[in-house]
């Protein structure tokens, strides 16, 4: 699913504009960014929760050299799906689990 299919979505469950949907989606991406970059989690009960995880600095390899580069430390987004969800999609892929 694209944001624009969630705008559409949303949209129509909501009957409200097209444009109107697209802000408030916007609006909570925003939000859920701007949590995070204060260094704050974003919880959904039922969905799931956004953290920041720091990945350590480490020595890589150059593929193509075969030379080895510093890689830095860096921060990275790390989304945990609640139980429910995880539940939720395996219940409607009982092939996979």
């Amino acid at each position: 699913m694209t944001k624009a299919e969630l705008v559409n979505q949303v949209a129509q469950t909501v009957n409200i504009s097209r444009s109107e949907a697209d802000t408030i989606v916007t609006e909570v991406l925003d939000s859920i960014v701007h949590s995070l970059r204060e260094g704050d989690s974003v919880e959904f009960r039922g969905f799931g929760s956004f953290r920041i995880r720091t990945r350590p600095a480490r020595k890589g390899r150059n593929p193509k050299s075969g030379e080895t580069v510093e890689v830095p430390a860096k921060t990275i987004p790390f989304f945990k799906a609640a139980k429910q969800l995880r539940d939720a999609v395996a219940d409607a892929n009982p092939a996979d689990g």
